[in-house]
């Protein structure tokens, strides 16, 4: 369902806004995010609050921000990767407050779509003229996400990126290194039900994968088919099912994939939707199964639904920025 703009709430430019850093206080780093945020502050005479805290901390520290803005009538900015950047929007999404972001991820899709800066004091100082719009998120049982969510090979693939990142760093070719590690050894396969209204999938594959984001999808050249009304990000969302392939022919995959025609390949088939229920068969005794979301991995029971989101996010980003 379309939301106007007049729907989004109202600001108080002498609120101060809370501003949450996934970072331990005192590193370099740290020291470092807090200079670029409080100097664009002080210039532009606004008032802000920083929260500094570790990944077991930041849920519960982002539900206590989110509600100090919605009080205040302030924005909740997350200042992070694409972690950070769910769980703020999580709890910004549950209680209805403005969220800002300054994005630190390896290719911030989010950020860019919406036309934010991913230089963190540009993007500081655009945040203090933005208005807060309504965007599109989805929806995989109870967690929101903003880019995208999975499950399958691609869990697998993160767990991967996470080691690799650990041992050389951050960066997109460590990131590509890390993909091809997993899909080479890529065995399992997932035998998915899937519901979309009265039509139902019975598919193999190796991972089923859900975008919320043209700019991610159009990134590969893996952009659906137009089974729906609207694009993924506005209106709708894509599925990628990925049918399971030999070691040579997942070679293939992977160079598409880097040379941005990932759509062509035989093995991916794709489609859009706005509610699909997914029931995988799952060995006994184990209800739940491992999903993806926005660079969050975690354990969900079946049946998993994944949905375009009725309510919108209301996201401070540049007026007349782009939608998709």
């Amino acid at each position: 369902m379309p939301h106007c703009v007049s729907d989004s709430p109202t600001l108080d430019p002498a609120a101060p806004i809370q501003f949450l850093i996934n970072a331990a206080a005192g590193s370099s780093d740290a020291d470092q995010k807090r200079e670029i945020i409080e100097s664009v502050l002080q210039v532009e005479g606004r008032l802000g609050q920083l929260y500094f805290c570790g990944p077991t901390d930041l849920a519960r520290v982002a539900r206590e921000a989110a509600g100090r803005a919605l009080a205040n009538r302030s924005a909740v900015v997350a200042v992070g990767g694409d972690g950070t950047l769910n769980t703020v929007a999580q709890a910004a999404h549950a209680t209805g407050c403005v969220m800002g972001v300054v994005a630190q991820g390896t290719f911030n899709y989010f950020a860019r779509t919406h036309g934010i800066p991913t230089d963190p004091a540009e993007a500081v100082r655009m945040l203090l003229q933005a208005a807060p719009m309504p965007v599109q998120v989805g929806g995989i049982n109870e967690r929101v996400f903003l880019v995208n969510a999975s499950l399958g090979l691609y869990p697998d693939l993160l767990q991967d990126r996470e080691a690799f990142k650990a041992r050389f760093g951050r960066s997109r070719w460590v990131a590509f290194m890390a993909a091809c590690s997993t899909l080479l050894r890529a065995q399992r396969r997932l035998r998915l039900h899937i519901e979309m209204g009265d039509l139902v999938r019975d598919v193999q594959t190796l991972t089923l994968f859900v975008g919320n984001n043209r700019l991610q999808l159009e990134q590969v050249g893996a952009d659906p088919k137009d089974t729906v009304a609207g694009t993924p990000g506005h209106g709708s969302l894509a599925a990628l099912v990925l049918r399971p392939i030999g070691t040579l022919a997942m070679m293939g995959l992977m160079v598409r994939g880097a040379m941005g025609r990932l759509g062509e390949a035989a093995g991916v088939d794709g489609f859009e939707f706005r509610q699909i229920v997914v029931r995988p068969t799952l060995a006994a005794g184990r209800p739940e199964l491992v999903v993806a979301f926005d660079g969050e991995v975690a354990r969900m029971r079946a049946p998993i639904d994944i949905r375009v989101l009725d309510k919108p996010l209301y996201l401070l980003k540049p007026q007349g920025g782009n939608d998709e």
